[in-house]
């Protein structure tokens, strides 16, 4: 048996194993899925423009004839790219996992989506309400020249950083605050109080030149709080602000304290984190 044909008939036994775990219902399955968030709306479905959930579930519907609805743990907003977003879907059919997930990429083809992996869950799990972290990255280019092969995602500007500045900017935001400063007005969230677990910055160099990585970390975020992050700190690293401003805005509680919100291109949401990893063998 060649290599792929033994992974193949891998995925198909777990599958059923797992169909005979959850016994007979209507089957649920977890997706993960990667896209390019430059020709959607954003994550959720809105009539009369395009988005990523709309997509998914146009194409479950030519594998089950009928209306769909997805459940995703994160609804990014236009421009916004996933590396690993979670889904779930409940079908008719007990579905092979891996035959799933093929079937679906062939469907969404040629949009820049990607059901990563699949797997049959409980009918209890849900991908928005059993998450218990989600893991954002955020992209930022430092270089005069265009960007060619990042354009679109990253964040790009023309000036050094000041890394170390960053960082200490980023310390006062950490755990748990009122993050009004930092919330988009059209936030629709009952509390602006929220648990900040990480904000690491990093310097690397990448194959377009020094690029600053921003890791967030935390249960839940606010509308357009990473971003508000993002464009807070870079004014911290460009010098404009001093790395205490950071926390004056925070304790204002105060929209027009933010520093400026930094385009959507350069925010992934990287990983989504549960008790146990649904796609785990």
């Amino acid at each position: 048996m060649d290599p792929l044909t033994s992974i193949m008939a891998g995925r198909i036994a777990l599958s059923s194993k797992k169909f005979l775990r959850y016994g007979a219902r209507m089957p649920r399955y977890a997706l993960k899925i990667e896209y390019h968030g430059q020709p959607f709306s954003g994550w959720q479905r809105q009539d009369g423009h395009a988005s990523v959930q709309q997509s998914i579930e146009e194409a479950l519907a030519r594998l089950e004839p009928g209306p769909h609805r997805i459940a995703a743990a994160g609804r990014t907003d236009a421009g916004v790219h996933a590396l690993g977003q979670v889904a779930h879907c409940d079908l008719k059919k007990n579905w092979n996992s891996f035959r799933l997930s093929e079937a679906l990429n062939f469907h969404l083809k040629p949009l820049p989506i990607a059901i990563t992996d699949c797997s049959m869950v409980s009918d209890e799990w849900h991908a928005r309400f059993s998450a218990l972290e989600r893991y954002y990255i955020f992209r930022l280019l430092s270089r005069r020249a265009p960007a060619t092969h990042d354009k679109g995602l990253v964040w790009q500007v023309s000036h050094d950083l000041d890394l170390e500045a960053m960082q200490k900017g980023a310390q006062h935001l950490l755990g748990n605050h009122d993050f009004t400063t930092f919330r988009s007005s059209m936030c629709q969230a009952e509390s602006p109080i929220k648990t900040l677990d990480m904000l690491d910055i990093e310097k690397i160099t990448g194959w377009s030149g020094v690029e600053f990585r921003f890791h967030v970390k935390a249960r839940s975020f606010l509308h357009n709080q990473v971003r508000s992050f993002v464009g807070t700190l870079e004014r911290v690293g460009a010098g404009h602000w001093d790395a205490g401003d950071v926390k004056d805005a925070l304790e204002a509680k105060d929209r027009s304290r933010c520093g400026p919100v930094c385009p959507p291109q350069g925010l992934y949401l990287n990983q989504v984190r549960y008790e146990q990893n649904p796609f785990e063998n």
